[in-house]
């Protein structure tokens, strides 16, 4: 079987040895040395301040909206996980659906702007496949109406924007760590605020509002453990080569797909390093896109409709702005197989299965 993506595994010695190090201490959890360790140690490869290494990436947006007193309109983006939108909906928010720009699939900051209301409180933004949204547009429109900007950047470990990382803008960055990420921790997930009044906030937010016996605040538990942590640890070291291993196998596609009936979405202007997190195709129709899938199936080959559907047609959103250019993009991309590992002869096969499925769609 080989499925959209595949969790890459240190070597289990390595792991064994920092687990070691957790018998010995019985600390298992509640701010240990592994995970301070790891929070230093990606604050260092990203260039970024005040990171807080947390339970999952969906948890670090309901700290960032908590702490920022987000509760009435924030305007979002339809193509995206279901969590973005989960998330103002379970804080009581309403989210307000700015469509995507049809080239990079992120937020179209030319449609923010009107959908602004006296309501609106902020700007929540997915950094689509790692792939960074018109950042200075939205921050200035962020400043020109008080707004409050948080990025979304669940796939943006590793990326950067005009040499900083893509996790270093908005008033917060989140990211997740989830088991099919770049960069993992199994489970997991990182707030970056950037400032540090802010930073404490999150903090006491997320270890139910207070330290030792010192209570600040109402909290939540959106605490990691050192055996995440540990996870952590052992994958950092090795992001850019695995970076280095999805750009191979990206640019194998990129030379074999048959891109008369297929598209994808371009860089973001600003990008100086990309992560390759996806590699996401466009069909020519949401038929062949079923086409595709149905023809890769018999080869155990799994890709994913990643993001479908757009979020401003979930059945539980209420009164959600129409987005025909998210809509229409949702119902025909797809994610094709991409993980360090994958086999050059495998790619050739998704790569031969893609095309006589298009061309079959053509005759």
């Amino acid at each position: 079987m080989i499925n959209v993506t595949k969790s890459y595994l240190p070597d289990l010695a390595e792991y064994t040895r920092l687990l070691e190090g957790v018998w010995e201490r019985v600390h298992l959890t509640n701010n240990g040395p592994l995970v301070r360790r790891l929070e230093a140690e990606m604050r260092t490869y990203l260039g970024v301040q005040n990171l807080q290494f947390s339970t999952n990436g969906t948890i670090v947006i309901q700290l960032a909206l908590k702490a920022l007193n987000i509760t009435k309109e924030v305007i979002t983006t339809p193509f995206s996980y279901c969590a973005t939108t989960n998330v103002l909906l379970w804080e009581g928010c309403t989210p307000v659906f700015a469509d995507i720009r049809a080239d990079d699939f992120c937020i179209d900051a030319d449609l923010i702007e009107p959908l602004i209301t006296e309501n609106t409180e902020a700007i929540l933004a997915t950094h689509v496949y790692g792939n960074a949204c018109r950042i200075e547009q939205i921050e200035a429109l962020a400043q020109k109406y008080n707004l409050k900007v948080i990025y979304d950047g669940a796939h943006a470990f590793g990326a950067e924007y005009n040499g900083r990382a893509v996790l270093d803008y908005g008033d917060v960055s989140t990211c997740s760590f989830h088991a099919t990420k770049v960069f993992h921790t199994v489970e997991g997930g990182c707030l970056i605020a950037h400032n540090s009044e802010l930073a404490a906030k999150l903090q006491h937010y997320g270890t139910f509002g207070h330290h030792g016996d010192e209570y600040y605040s109402m909290g939540i538990n959106a605490k990691n453990s050192e055996f995440h942590a540990a996870m952590g640890l052992c994958v950092l070291p090795k992001v850019d080569a695995l970076i280095e291993a999805r750009k191979t196998i990206s640019e194998q596609y990129n030379s074999l797909l048959d891109f008369s009936r297929i598209s994808r979405p371009v860089l973001s202007p600003g990008m100086t390093r990309y992560n390759y997190a996806y590699y996401p195709i466009v069909l020519s129709s949401e038929q062949a896109l079923l086409n595709v899938v149905a023809a890769l199936a018999p080869e155990g080959i799994v890709p994913r409709r990643y993001f479908y559907p757009s979020l401003n047609t979930l059945p539980f959103v209420k009164n959600a702005q129409s987005c025909p250019v998210s809509e229409d993009i949702a119902s025909r991309v797809l994610s094709l197989p991409l993980y360090p590992g994958l086999a050059a002869a495998d790619v050739e096969t998704i790569c031969q299965v893609v095309n006589e499925a298009i061309l079959a769609e053509a005759v």
